[in-house]
């Protein structure tokens, strides 16, 4: 007799009861299914403590745990399907499901109930926990991982993709307890590693376990030889490969790092990623890891110590590439203009056309810091070019003359020009040649011209300063609505509390060069929603006279230097920014420049000036793209 059966047939007894009619109802056993709960319950919960079950000479609790060990940290969740009574005995049927990491293993077992003693109870069997299972074997699992996605950039050129390497470290199985400690020390300062924290983690770690000290190219020197190896006990070389992309820095650190999990890694996942899984640690690899790790493939066994047969298996899913608009090239060029540069600086490439990021390079000077895309910092004289913007909008055109003075003092503060200003551009000059040579004291005077929520407006029609999700971290600059005496000043000229990354300033040359504001974008499966138009876009004719400006800088200006570039035509403006406590003041070294479908922003922290610290990175950027 089924469930459904018996529970209508108690619902006719019931209702005879209340009429007083017995004859059609006779006492047995009450419904099994509490029992059966119970069971499914602590199946579930790996604790069969509270189950009662009918005397076999087995105990459940132990059965479970022998059979369930090798299944690591996954866990079943069992219910109760249909259940069959025959009096006192009775038969569940119960679905267990194992959810791995992508894939779900489901199945269905029979559990035999007997009512003994006024309860029902369990016919504990190992065939409960998964099918046919016998009394000597348990359930074991193996995972074979899912190949991770590449990072592939413009054109589909692989950027990152799996490269072989030599995971060195000390094999605690070849050597004695005693000795752990000194090998650790000894491979340590080979490698010039930290070699107290090595120690402690060859310590901690178990008999039998490798510990990695270093991960390096299969095809660099930092390898070690055969005799460097036998020198120290313990110490072996493995191959593998992982997650790399063409070069040690290349496109750090947007790209990111893949590593094993952390112990926090783990703790976060919720299950989805076990320790020595291999998972993205920083940058692009990091926030699409998801996507990128793809599902591993789980094989279930049931064993014993004469055989082993297969439960079920699947095959390993790989991860999902990540497009990018990176150009292989152009990355890698800036990256080793960058190497040798000491400061945080900075290389930033996008096509005015598109929009699309085509070089994203942080110097190694930044210590890790994505100083392209979120660096905030004054943009100095690049920001000449908004300011600019903003006179026109004002009735100023680039004949319009303007007085550049040696100084101008405002609210008791003496502004003045860059060190090597050329003397024969000092006087009443036209607005143009003010951009070209980059007089501070002509921009900060005709300041009446250029009101500051204007100069936000013009920011903005230029792509400086709109809140936009790229995909990644990002900082596109700010410029505020509001500002007074010595800082109103300094707006005109870039400094004040005017700031932007090198990705913002990149934006407002290719904006410039465009005609148009430009939004940028980096991941092909996620375009960037493109900011709210601004309040006061760039009008054709305001377009064409910025890029004469923007051109005038080259042709008789302070970037003259870039007009025997091969190739387009070269814009470019030089910037120089004050800032910090020191006297005299450190300065930040930036250039902005365009040259047929490609804005450029090259930034150098600590420098002389754009032209003599910044301008020379930009000429072998420029000159490397040829």
């Amino acid at each position: 007799m089924t469930l459904p059966v018996r529970r209508a047939l108690a619902a006719v007894c019931a209702t005879a009861m209340t009429g007083g009619v017995l004859s059609a109802c006779t006492s047995g056993p009450p419904d099994p299914d509490q029992a059966a709960e119970a069971l499914a319950k602590g199946l579930t919960k790996q604790d069969l403590k509270g189950v009662e079950v009918v005397d076999g000479g087995r105990v459940p609790q132990e059965d479970l745990e022998r059979i369930v060990k090798g299944m690591g940290s996954a866990r079943a969740k069992v219910t109760v399907g249909e259940i069959e009574q025959d009096d006192e005995q009775a038969t569940a049927t119960l679905k267990t499901t194992w959810a791995f990491k992508g894939t779900d293993w489901t199945y269905t077992t029979p559990a035999r109930l007997a009512y003994e003693d006024d309860e029902w109870r369990v016919r504990w069997s190992p065939a409960i926990v998964a099918p046919r299972l016998k009394a000597d074997e348990r359930l074991g699992m193996r995972t074979a991982p899912g190949d991770r996605g590449d990072i592939l950039g413009a054109g589909g050129e692989a950027l990152v993709i799996e490269r072989r390497v030599e995971r060195i470290g000390i094999d605690k199985s070849r050597i004695s307890p005693d000795e752990a400690a000194d090998s650790a020390r000894a491979l340590a300062q080979v490698l010039d590693i930290d070699a107290d924290r090595y120690v402690k983690a060859v310590e901690a770690a178990g008999p039998q376990a490798f510990v990695v000290a270093l991960v390096v190219r299969a095809d660099s020197d930092d390898t070690l030889s055969r005799d460097q190896l036998a020198a120290i006990p313990g110490a072996v070389q493995l191959g593998a490969e992982i997650p790399l992309g063409p070069t040690k820095g290349f496109g750090q650190p947007l790209l990111g790092a893949v590593g094993e999990a952390t112990a926090e890694i783990v703790a976060k996942s919720k299950g989805s990623v076990e320790a020595g899984d291999l998972v993205g640690l920083s940058g692009l690899q990091q926030r699409y890891d998801s996507r990128l790790r793809g599902s591993p493939g789980v094989t279930v066994v049931a064993g014993s110590e004469s055989a082993t047969r297969e439960l079920f298996k699947s095959s390993p899913r790989a991860g999902k590439a990540l497009r990018t608009s990176i150009d292989l090239d152009l990355q890698g060029a800036a990256d080793e203009i960058l190497a040798d540069v000491k400061p945080a600086s900075a290389i930033v490439a996008i096509r005015p056309s598109s929009g699309k990021i085509v070089a994203l390079a942080s110097g190694p000077g930044g210590k890790g810091a994505d100083t392209a895309a979120t660096g905030h910092y004054a943009p100095g004289s690049t920001f000449k070019l908004v300011t600019a913007l903003t006179f026109l909008r004002n009735g100023l055109k680039p004949a319009t003359t303007v007085p550049c003075t040696p100084t101008v003092t405002v609210d008791g503060r003496r502004f003045k020009n860059y060190s090597d200003y050329p003397a024969g551009a000092i006087g009443d000059i036209p607005l143009g040649a003010a951009i070209a040579n980059s007089c501070n004291t002509a921009l900060i005077a005709t300041r009446d011209k250029a009101p500051q929520d204007e100069l936000a407006g013009a920011a903005a029609a230029l792509g400086l300063g709109p809140d936009l999700d790229l995909g990644f971290p990002a900082y596109l600059g700010s410029v505020p609505t509001t500002a007074e005496g010595t800082e109103r000043a300094a707006s005109m000229i870039g400094q004040g509390k005017i700031e932007a990354s090198p990705l913002s300033m990149a934006v407002v040359a290719a904006s410039i060069t465009k005609g148009s504001r430009v939004t940028p974008t980096l991941l092909d499966h996620q375009p960037t929603k493109p900011a709210a138009e601004a309040a006061d876009p760039l009008s054709k004719v305001e377009a064409k006279q910025l890029q004469e400006l923007f051109r005038g800088v080259v042709t008789g200006g302070s970037g003259a230097f870039l007009s025997d570039v091969p190739g387009d035509p070269v814009s470019a403006k030089t910037g120089t920014a004050e800032y910090g406590n020191d006297n005299p003041l450190r300065t930040h070294a930036w250039m902005i420049a365009s040259q047929g479908d490609l804005a450029v922003a090259v930034f150098v922290e600590d420098g002389e000036s754009g032209s003599q610290t910044a301008g020379p990175l930009l000429e072998d950027f420029l000159r490397s793209v040829q």
